[in-house]
């Protein structure tokens, strides 16, 4: 694979994260950039591991994985974004809003969205590329896309008030039946 191929490959794979972390900074009131880095680095490191795990998968069993990969994706992120639904529905004064989202809700999203890197690495098992190259790439655009995503969710959450929380939930189920349907075949 050349340059080109692999940033196309990396932006690719950062536009899930991109859409997730949009919702997640529309959630949290006036997210500071420090929190749109950490949020961009956990998104970023999971998203640069997912593609190594799954090239090491590619090379013993990847029939067994790409055969559930998009269940568990859905299932992830339709648990989560059901969740943000549920919280955004509640009545909260503004003084109980968000100003961080907890590293454990950051890193199950993260992996829910980077499982589609896993199965990338699968194929690239089976290519002559350097496969660090290419992990480190797709966790450096993926970093640069989830940072942004979470600045631009800073903007819109003002906007939307309540709703935002709400909508951040149905992006990241909707992101699940995407994932869903993709593999299923109904997406081409």
């Amino acid at each position: 694979m050349n340059l080109s191929a692999t940033l196309i490959l990396a932006f690719g794979m950062s536009m899930d994260a991109f859409a997730a972390s949009i919702g997640k900074g529309a959630t949290l009131h006036q997210p500071r950039f420090r929190e749109a880095i950490r949020t961009g680095l956990i998104f970023g490191i999971i998203e640069a591991i997912t593609p190594l795990i799954g090239w090491g998968i590619g090379l013993f069993a990847s029939q067994y994985i790409m055969e559930w990969d998009h269940w568990v994706a859905f299932s992830l992120l339709f648990i989560l974004g059901a969740r943000m639904i549920v919280e955004g529905a509640k009545n909260k004064p503004e003084a109980e809003k968000v100003t961080r989202h907890g590293f454990w809700v950051l890193v199950a999203t993260a992996i829910a969205t980077s499982l589609d890197a896993m199965a990338i690495g699968v194929g690239l098992a089976f290519l002559q590329v350097n496969i660090l190259h290419t992990a480190m790439a797709i966790g450096m655009a993926t970093m640069i896309m989830a940072t942004l995503g979470m600045m631009v969710g800073r903007y819109i959450g003002p906007l939307l008030g309540k709703r935002a929380e709400i909508l951040g939930g149905v992006v990241l189920i909707g992101i699940g039946f995407n994932i869903l349907l993709e593999h299923l075949g109904y997406l081409a």
